[in-house]
């Protein structure tokens, strides 16, 4: 079973390496910390930032002060939101390709158990997210340290990376779902179409008051996007109710995966 997995892993690997989105995602999800960078010195310079006009303006609205706090604030919550997004590209990519690329009946065809297969795949795709998300920290903690935000303590630092971890484990656990979609859609616009969807009811029922029982919606609110009120209304409750629809997922792309040929 190791021996299958590793093997299976690999593949995978190889795959991802010799294609452009590892490349494009690293650098789509660098523009989190360049653009809260950018509004932290906006509020820091205000003699600088008259050249920036309407930017300005809406630096001022997203983000009250210019200091550590704040920035670690909106890279968090960009992790929640972004990542929601780029994540579920990421397993979009891993599962939908195998049917765009008409390679899913040779994958289907391997002595590999197709339990494996999914593994791997998931095990890529939560590697590869992790890596971003530890990518855009390392960025923006130099971006921060480059143009002098203030307020750094060890106390800040220790309560945000917290923070971010946590929000960066939500967000990525909670797109593992999307690989039965885009298995059982057989391709990458049923996939692309449910993240929209669940992006958009995310943001209607967290202003509902309903996020705490819409899984998708608890990263965000976990991150504080929504205020701190929000956050509080996060209960026990909410996160059985994440737990059983990520495992519900991989537990219906497995499935799907051992029957696919039936289908």
């Amino acid at each position: 079973m190791f021996v299958e997995l590793r093997a299976a892993l690999w593949g995978e690997a190889l795959k991802a390496r010799r294609a452009r989105m590892p490349v494009v995602t690293m650098v789509g999800f660098a523009l989190a910390p360049l653009v809260g960078a950018l509004f932290m010195k906006i509020l820091l310079d205000p003699a600088w930032a008259a050249h920036f006009g309407a930017l300005t303006t809406k630096a001022q609205l997203s983000a009250a002060h210019g200091d550590w706090p704040t920035y670690f604030g909106l890279l968090t919550q960009t992790l929640a939101i972004g990542g929601s997004i780029i994540f579920s590209l990421i397993v979009t990519w891993l599962f939908g390709r195998e049917y765009s690329d008409q390679t899913a009946k040779d994958l289907l065809a391997l002595p590999t158990p197709r339990a494996t297969i999914v593994t791997a795949k998931l095990c890529v795709a939560v590697i590869w997210c992790v890596v971003l998300t530890l990518w855009i920290y390392l960025l923006g903690l130099a971006l921060g340290a480059l143009i002098g935000l203030p307020g750094w303590t060890m106390g800040v630092w220790f309560q945000a990376t917290a923070r971010y971890v946590a929000t960066g484990g939500l967000t990525i656990a909670l797109m593992l779902p999307i690989a039965w979609v885009a298995s059982a859609g057989r391709g990458y616009l049923p996939a692309i179409g449910a993240t929209v969807l669940l992006v958009f009811l995310s943001q209607v029922l967290s202003a509902l008051g309903l996020g705490p029982w819409f899984p998708w919606a608890v990263p965000a609110l976990f991150s504080g996007a929504a205020g701190p009120e929000a956050e509080s209304s996060l209960g026990v409750g909410t996160y059985l109710l994440v737990t059983f629809i990520v495992l519900g997922g991989i537990a219906a792309v497995v499935a799907w995966w051992r029957t696919a040929d039936q289908m």
